[in-house]
Order: C-alpha cells, then sequence, then structure tokens
C-alpha cells in the first residue's frame, strides 16, 4: 500500500464513501481531475455514479479519457467507472472509454430497476477476489449492466446474468460499490492497493 492513491474527481464521482472506505484502512487519497497527478499516482480509482454521456462528456471536456486510457498503474473502476470503462452505453446512446469490450445494457423493464441491495457474485477469478469467498454478497446500485465476456472476472446476476467484475491488464472494475460491501468490500479495496 506504499504510494499515492489518486481518486478521479468528475461529476459523477461517488467520492465520499470511497475516501472514508480507504480511510478506515490507512490511506489518504488524492482526490483530483489533474492529468499529471493522476499520471504520476501510484495506483487511481475511478469511481462514479450518475449519468453515462454527462460523466463522458465532462471526461472530454476536460482530457481526462485520454487520461485514464493511458494509464499503466493499477486503476480500480467502481459502478458508474465500470460501465464507463466499457466501449458503449445504452444510456443516452453513449460511446465511452473502450478499455474493456463490454457493452453496458438497461437491465429489462419486467422488474425493479435499478438493481440496488445485496446480491451474491460468483465466478471470482484475478487478484481482486484473492480471498474472496464464492457467492460473497456485495452492495450494488445500478440500472445498466456491462455483458459478460472474456475480460470478466466476477458475475452477477439480476434478471440476466452480467459482469459485476472485469479486469484487462492494469485496469479493474467492479459493478458494485466495495466501500458499501462491508468486510468484502475492504478486502477487495485492501487487495486492490496491494497491487
Amino acid at each position: 500500500m506504499k504510494g499515492t492513491t489518486a481518486v478521479v474527481r468528475y461529476n459523477a464521482g461517488n467520492i465520499q464513501s470511497v475516501r472514508f472506505a480507504l480511510g478506515r484502512l490507512g490511506v489518504e487519497p488524492v482526490v483530483t481531475d489533474d492529468p499529471a497527478a493522476l499520471r504520476s499516482a501510484d495506483r487511481v480509482i475511478f469511481p462514479g455514479v450518475g449519468e453515462a454521456s454527462s460523466a463522458m462528456r465532462y471526461l472530454r471536456e476536460r482530457g481526462l479519457d485520454t487520461v485514464i486510457r493511458g494509464l499503466e498503474q493499477p486503476v480500480l473502476g467502481i459502478c458508474l467507472g465500470l460501465q464507463l470503462l466499457c466501449a458503449s452505453s445504452e444510456e443516452n446512446d453513449t460511446e465511452c472509454l473502450g478499455v474493456f469490450d463490454e457493452r453496458v445494457l438497461r437491465f429489462p423493464p419486467r422488474d425493479k430497476v435499478p438493481h440496488m441491495g445485496w446480491n451474491s457474485i460468483s465466478g471470482l477469478s484475478g487478484p481482486l477476489f484473492d480471498g474472496v469467498d464464492e457467492g460473497s454478497h456485495v452492495y450494488f446500485v445500478h440500472g445498466y449492466y456491462a455483458t459478460t465476456g472474456p475480460t470478466t472476472t466476477a458475475l452477477g446476476e439480476y434478471m440476466v446474468p452480467f459482469s459485476a467484475g472485469l479486469s484487462r491488464a492494469n485496469v479493474h472494475a467492479v459493478q458494485f460499490h466495495p466501500e458499501k460491501s462491508g468486510d468484502v468490500g475492504a478486502r477487495i479495496l485492501s487487495n486492490f492497493l496491494a497491487l
């Protein structure tokens, strides 16, 4: 956990709860939208709660889309952060960052949307989930979901199976909120901080 942890500040960030969760782990992050600070951090967290097209517009206006795509240190996307790292989102027909090839789709409107509350994750793989039991419960709030594919590292299910975790090279992402997921979430954040 040495070095600096930066949290991307933008108009859809769920920053306070992430800061508090990191603080409980003994980490005081730098919250910034400065490209140089993001590039020089030892790891970067890309949180998010909100709407995809306005978030992407904000990122593009400040050149943060290019910065995030070019980061070489460990990166963790959370919730909307995961969705923005995908190729595209049905939410207002948004082209996203394209780090992952998965597409983001709206849940079928035949049940309660958004998917909100505790749900289990399965098919766990990769370093984020070291020491996390299969079937562990984590906290979700989302009306859109990422499709599954070769970069899926955790599965969730709500009407349809979806990617609860994605990973490619240095970039990892989770659809759920580890900062609100108790001991399981703390373990996942600790695993990320150790990368």
